[in-house]
């Protein structure tokens, strides 16, 4: 009986020192003052609306993407309520010199974007369902799953 004792003692002891050194490397502090980045680095970046910021319709949306991020200049954007509910959806669109013949987003390089959604703000009954999601799809015509990609960030309604 002591032996089984002692044995869940050790093996205590070790799941506790696991979490402490794991919680310890990566100690989680909440701080409102750091604003995560708002894109997928050297992919896609959004300069307005930033995460976590409120929102209201019509929603002026303007960032920087790469190229391949783009199918024939355009890329889709959605908007869904804290249930995931698509309440509205849209294309951005490259923003491309009339010099270049319009082919701007044939790169590998960033060109910018803009997209506008109009919207109704949602109903909610308690703080977590005034979050949203904006969504930015890579375009894929292939269909391909190793070509998918997205980035999505938390937005709240006004």
């Amino acid at each position: 009986m002591k032996k089984i004792i002692v044995l869940l003692l050790v093996i205590l002891a070790v799941i506790g020192g696991f979490f402490l050194y794991f919680l310890g490397k990566n100690p989680i502090v909440p701080n409102e003052n750091i604003q995560p980045p708002a894109g997928i680095p050297d992919l896609i970046s959004i300069e307005s609306p930033v995460p976590e910021s409120r929102i209201t319709s019509p929603l002026e949306i303007k960032g920087v993407a790469r190229g391949p991020w783009y199918f024939e200049a355009s890329f889709p954007v959605f908007l869904t309520d804290w249930d995931g509910k698509i309440i509205a959806q849209g294309i951005a669109t490259a923003q491309v010199d009339p010099a270049d013949g319009g082919a701007g987003w044939m790169t590998v390089d960033f060109v910018p974007f803009t997209a506008t959604l109009n919207f109704e703000n949602p109903s909610w009954d308690a703080d977590f369902s005034k979050r949203g999601t904006l969504i930015f799809q890579k375009d894929n015509p292939s269909g391909l799953p190793e070509h998918d990609n997205a980035y999505e960030m938390t937005v709240w309604f006004e």
